[in-house]
Order: structure tokens, then sequence, then C-alpha cells
């Protein structure tokens, strides 16, 4: 087979990500709702108001670490001016350090995680890491998830993952786009920029996905573009399209994702 390049995305396609900061979010409304009892505040009606400054603070500040805990701290401020309850340094200071929680959470990685990469790398493919966040953040979990000994020093972090980044990891690195995969959960940073940029992309749809990933995708893929439901099949998928043997569903431009792909012989999801 053709050797490949391969850029991984990280954060709920190798390791766990989201659910712990829907672990942290479910503390925060719960505080707020013990803080706020006597002001008819529901936890859903929190929640969805966190969600929405924290996407605006993305949107605006990109993958920054501040940009949760503030969204905390916001939203505290919403309801206490909404409310007229008084606020205080010290509550301030408690969601501060809550929202900053989420960032030291033990690393799990998905099933088949180590498999993968190991096949992959075995069948002499090249492995790229294109992760978006705060770099300290990011080389933390890096380090323990062990994914070095894959990546080696093809490790890219940014906190604005977009197609003009994921373009310039392609033009300065001479990758022939032709045998470049783009896999990953995100439609808006990871398909979307995959599609635009002329590379084969394949989601990886998360368990647990967040609002700002919910967006509509409109790009016509000129390569592969697969769903799979877990990554032990991605080996395979690749190997069965780079030689004939795959064919990639026709998508035409919809908001939807891909049909998944039929699987290779041997596996069953």
């Amino acid at each position: 087979m053709i050797k490949q390049t391969i850029l991984f995305d990280m954060d709920d396609t190798l390791i766990h990500c989201n659910k712990f900061f829907d672990m942290v979010i479910d503390q925060f409304a719960d505080q707020m709702e013990a803080w706020f009892h006597g002001y008819h505040l529901s936890i859903s009606e929190v929640k969805k108001k966190q969600a929405e400054l924290d996407l605006n603070r993305v949107l605006a500040s990109g993958f920054s670490p501040s940009h949760f805990p503030e969204s905390f701290v916001e939203t505290y401020d919403y309801y206490s001016d909404l409310t007229g309850r008084r606020k205080t340094q010290a509550e301030i200071e408690r969601l501060t350090e809550l929202g900053s929680s989420v960032y030291g959470h033990s690393i799990e990685p998905y099933p088949y995680m180590e498999q993968t990469l190991k096949t992959l790398a075995a069948e002499g493919h090249e492995l790229h890491l294109y992760t978006g966040g705060d770099p300290a953040v990011q080389m933390r979990k890096i380090k323990e998830a062990g994914l070095e000994r894959f990546f080696a020093d093809r490790i890219h972090i940014t906190r604005h993952k977009n197609t003009e980044f994921l373009e310039g990891i392609l033009s300065n690195n001479g990758m022939d786009r032709s045998r470049t995969w783009m896999i990953g959960n995100s439609l808006r940073t990871d398909m979307i920029p995959a599609l635009t940029c002329g590379i084969h992309a394949i989601f990886m749809p998360a368990e647990l996905e967040w609002s700002y990933n919910e967006v509509e995708v409109t790009v016509q893929p000129s390569g592969a573009y697969f769903t799979l439901s877990s990554l032990h099949l991605i080996p395979e998928t690749i190997k069965g399209y780079v030689e004939g043997n795959l064919q990639v569903p026709d998508t035409g431009l919809s908001s939807s994702p891909p049909a998944a792909a039929e699987e290779p012989d041997g596996f069953k999801k």
C-alpha cells in the first residue's frame, strides 16, 4: 500500500475530553442553584446561558484556557445583575477555581487508541497530531497519554484550529494532499478545513458533542470522506480506500456527516 500522511485530532478523537467539561458544568449549575435559591433559577437555564457565553468567548479568542472559567464568572455576573443578588469575591474565586479544575483531569484514552496508532505506524504511515488548545495544557495531556512515541516532533498545537492553520501545516510540510488524511470529531475544526484544503477526511462522532462543533458542512469532498464509529476501523478503511476496495459514500452538499463506510472484512461494529 502507498504510504499515507495521517493527521489526528486529540480531544474526543484519541482521548476523552467533553465528558470532563460536562461534569464540571454540572457542578457549576448545582452551585448556582444553591446560591440563587429563592430566585427560581433552573439548572437547564443556567447551563444554556453558560454554553452561550462560553461559545462566544471561543469564537472570539480561540481555545484559551481562561475561556471556560471566565464563562462561569460571566454567567454568575449575568444572574447576579438580573436578580439583584449581591456578588462576592469569594464566590467569584470559587467559580474560577472550579472552571480551571477541568484542565487537571486524568487522561482517559478512547478504546483502541494505542492499537490503532501502533498498526498505522507499523504500516509505515507518517502520523501527525493536530490539536486545538493551550500549548501547556495540550502537552501535558500528550505526555500523560504517551502519544509522543507515535508522533515525535510531528505535533501541531494552536488556539485557533481552522482552515488557515491546517493549510499552513500542509504547505510547510510539503504534504501530498492526495495521500493526506484528517481524522477527528469536529465538523467545524477538523472536517470542514480538511475538505476545504482538498485532503481526505474521517469523521469520528464524539460520544458527547459540544454545540461549538454543530455546524453545517457545505464543502464538496474531493477525496475520501467517511464516518467511523471506532478507532480500530481506521487502518482497514484507509487501506481499503487506497487499494480501491472501498467506495466513498456519496455525500453531496449536506449538513449531515457522510454515511458510515462499509466495514472491511473481519470487522463488526
